[in-house]
């Protein structure tokens, strides 16, 4: 994919699924910013995480934050310091290949 980061071995993926309410729509952005400063941050220290994207479903007043990460924890951890408040992580997988 254009802009991905290519990488040596794969990093799993962690989706935190938190609660954006209609009448908040506005944070995303900034939520979006704090996820990837905090992935930054953690990483500059060693740590080896990334924030990938956000996934916003507004009907449903949740948005997504996918970080690449080698555990849980570590997306826990960078969620957290982005004051993302998840309601929970879980692994996700994405599938790389596309059949017309």
């Amino acid at each position: 994919m254009p802009g991905r980061r290519p990488s040596v071995g794969r990093v799993p993926s962690f989706l935190v699924e938190t609660y954006l309410p209609r009448g908040e729509l506005h944070e995303r952005a900034t939520r979006e910013r704090g996820a990837r400063a905090a992935a930054e941050e953690l990483a500059e220290g060693g740590s080896d995480v990334r924030f990938d994207r956000s996934i916003h479903v507004p009907e449903d007043e949740l948005c997504f934050f996918v970080f690449d990460a080698p555990t849980s924890r570590l997306a826990a951890m960078a969620a957290e310091r982005a004051g993302l408040e998840p309601v929970r992580i879980v692994a996700a997988v994405t599938s790389t290949t596309r059949e017309d």
